[in-house]
């Protein structure tokens, strides 16, 4: 497993795929592309209730345009006996992926 793992990184280095790979050495597993854009929504939730716990964590998606494209995710919050769920929606510039908007939608189901 090793070997494949090693093999994988030079193949990555080589073909300048540098952003694309990364590996997490506990697991030996490969991050998802959106999961960046997962750790931005997670922080901005936490912002915005940071008395709650968020207990469960779902990408949607992703919504491609010619300019711009927005990373989907739900949450799951528990606060004070209360469970609900926020939808995160983090649009970016696709060239830059500089940050245009990061809409929270809070939900009960």
């Amino acid at each position: 497993m090793k070997t494949v793992l090693a093999i994988q990184l030079v193949l990555s280095l080589i073909l300048g795929n540098f952003t694309a790979f990364h590996v997490n050495n506990e697991e030996h597993e490969v991050s998802p592309p959106y999961a960046k854009w997962g750790q931005i929504a997670i922080q901005e939730t936490k912002k915005k209730y940071p008395e709650a716990s968020i207990i469960d964590y779902l990408h949607i998606g992703k919504e491609t345009g010619t300019d711009s494209s927005t990373e989907k995710f739900k949450l799951w919050l528990r606060e004070n006996n209360k469970e609900f769920g926020v939808f995160v929606d983090i649009t970016f510039d696709n060239e830059t992926e500089q940050i245009i908007d990061i809409k929270l939608t809070e939900t009960s189901n």
